[in-house]
């Protein structure tokens, strides 16, 4: 897609702060973030919305999920327990799809957010 941000980010056009890349994924920095940790999961693939995802998509989705414990723990925002057992720290994940689900970007996106609260714009 020529006018996809998202797709620029991934083929290197434009500059984002990058924290975790492989051969499918990448993984950068929102530039307006709403937590302490605000990340975005892209696949380098464009694919508009959740909505367009089918089982073909599966393996694609279940990486981008099992992604977020993995960078949560490098970012200071994984899910911990004290002494008594109480869990402390943690994460949110979030995508948008559709404009009445909020979603302006249209390149499948996961958002994380994490680290103290209280959060902006509580998503």
């Amino acid at each position: 897609m020529t006018n996809c941000i998202f797709c620029k980010i991934a083929a290197k056009q434009i500059p984002a702060d990058i924290v975790y890349e492989d051969d499918e994924l990448l993984v950068f920095k929102d530039i307006h973030p709403a937590a302490p940790v605000h990340l975005l999961v892209i696949p380098k693939e464009h694919v508009a919305t959740l909505s367009e995802c089918n089982g073909s998509h599966a393996a694609m989705l279940g990486r981008m999920m099992t992604l977020v414990p993995q960078l949560a723990a490098e970012h200071g925002c994984a899910v911990s327990y004290d002494e008594q057992g109480q869990p402390g720290g943690g994460y949110k994940t979030l995508i948008n799809s559709g404009p009445d689900g909020g979603q302006e970007v249209y390149h499948l996106h996961l958002h994380m957010y994490g680290g103290p609260r209280p959060w902006k714009g509580q998503r």
